[in-house]
């Protein structure tokens, strides 16, 4: 007996009971609305509940472990005295800077290097060699050539972004179809025109990622930097706090650095969608 035309193209249709999945466990699609919020809320609340119940139902020494109460006592106490935000100015001040100026060397060389095999020919084995030196590793050079001042904090963050930066740009243009770069010369562009009507806008969204992604380094980088005679800073206060055993004030450090870094990682994301939403579309 044959089976009805309209319940075998249906059998096709649906996947076999094996392959179905539940929203959580789909491959590349989007989940609702309602249940990104769960997750996301879900993910700061579990590490804080299990936080407290360890330092609630346990006899860990808080000066190992201290309690969310404890962490909240000491954010107010160095509020309080201004040192707290003396010292989140302070290294904002010096992220900013020297993000700022390796960002804006790296772009333009990235694109180069990525557009034209001659640069990356000349410049590629260079930063590559680079690239594997640790960014800590020449701090006794920066304070040889440059003192103790703000110059060699802000030029170790300034070397630890701009060869990583560099190269990840340069692999985001290395990308652009070239089929887009000769319908661009069909059309009667030139060089300089493909350069920067064609592929500058169409690596933009990956440009935002590479900075979004080198930001965070930068503020690993910082730590080290402001133990290069730093008065203040928030590295200096987490190695302060660490000498006298002050696990509250270190873990307030700690805390108030990943929010920061969260909210500019918010920041470039939304830049990515307002100055990029075809790409956004397109994801």
């Amino acid at each position: 007996m044959t089976q009805p035309v309209s319940t075998i193209g249906s059998n096709r249709r649906r996947p076999p009971k094996s392959l179905r999945s539940t929203v959580f466990w789909r491959l590349a699609e989007d989940i609702p609305p309602s249940m990104t919020w769960g997750l996301m809320a879900a993910s700061i609340l579990v590490p804080l509940v299990l936080w407290w119940m360890a330092t609630t139902f346990s006899t860990i020494d808080p000066k190992f472990l201290p309690s969310p109460a404890n962490v909240i006592d000491a954010f107010q106490r160095l509020w309080s005295t201004g040192d707290l935000q003396k010292d989140t100015v302070a290294s904002l001040w010096r992220v900013g800077v020297g993000f700022f100026f390796a960002a804006l060397f790296s772009i333009p060389v990235g694109v180069l290097m990525g557009s034209f095999a001659s640069i990356r020919a000349l410049l590629e084995p260079l930063f590559g060699l680079v690239r594997y030196m640790p960014a800590p590793a020449f701090i006794p050079l920066l304070i040889l050539y440059l003192g103790i001042g703000e110059e060699p904090k802000i030029m170790l963050i300034f070397l630890g972004v701009f060869f990583f930066n560099s190269l990840m740009v340069m692999d985001t243009v290395k990308f652009v179809p070239k089929e887009l770069i000769e319908a661009t010369y069909m059309l009667g562009a030139n060089r300089l025109q493909t350069l920067l009507q064609v592929i500058s806008p169409y690596v933009l969204p990956g440009i935002i990622d590479a900075c979004r992604i080198n930001l965070a380094a930068a503020w690993q980088l910082v730590i080290v930097s402001e133990l290069i005679a730093a008065t203040e800073g928030l590295g200096r206060r987490i190695s302060v706090a660490g000498r006298f055993l002050r696990t509250d004030e270190i873990f307030v450090g700690l805390i108030v650095i990943g929010v920061i870094g969260l909210a500019f990682d918010l920041l470039f994301q939304c830049a990515l969608r307002v100055s990029c939403r075809w790409a956004s579309q397109k994801r």
